[in-house]
């Protein structure tokens, strides 16, 4: 049986639940990205211990299809903010639409009933994640980070930067050097 796992958005969570899946004998799930795979002849009780392992790392399993769109739309988000070097070649409607095979309007419209926020709003939120990470670990210039993150100009991002965090750009890396 196959079944996603909600907030499996990084390389580094896919490590976390296979290394934790191995620590405790769970040698035949096999994880493939965001989905779990493993038997349906697994008992109800060492499927139910599987779920209270994921819960305490922070995933659950989804298996109703809805929720398992939601999850690709946050996996896409986060493919597009942290591993794409590319310029965002179309608007992210289109990105998204396509990626998905979805309209954009019934994406958006079930995220946000499942989700309780706006696709555009999660995708802010995420470069906005992204940038603060940038500007603390890379030492690149603002127009560098806002091509990295796939802003149109230094200002737009220095705008939603503000918006978001209640900061600007410079604060913020003032703040983080004078902890360093």
């Amino acid at each position: 049986m196959k079944v996603y796992l909600k907030n499996m958005v990084c390389v580094r969570c896919k490590l976390v639940v296979q290394s934790e899946l191995e620590k405790h004998n769970f040698n035949d799930v096999i994880l493939k990205e965001e989905e779990i795979d493993f038997s349906d002849t697994m008992s109800t009780d060492r499927l139910n211990k599987l779920k209270v392992l994921l819960n305490e790392l922070g995933f659950e399993l989804v298996d109703d299809n809805e929720h398992v769109l939601v999850e690709k739309i946050k996996k896409s988000i986060s493919d597009l903010v942290y591993n794409s070097g590319d310029l965002l070649k179309s608007n992210f409607s289109d990105y998204i639409s396509t990626k998905l095979g979805y309209s954009y309007h019934y994406l958006s419209n079930l995220f946000s009933s499942i989700h309780g926020n706006s696709i555009e709003k999660y995708y802010i939120r995420q470069k906005i994640d992204r940038v603060k990470e940038i500007i603390i670990n890379e030492d690149l210039s603002l127009s560098e980070v806002a091509f990295k993150v796939h802003y149109s100009s230094t200002s737009h991002l220095s705008a939603q930067f503000k918006k978001e965090t209640g900061l600007t750009l410079t604060q913020f890396k003032k703040v983080h050097c004078n902890r360093k």
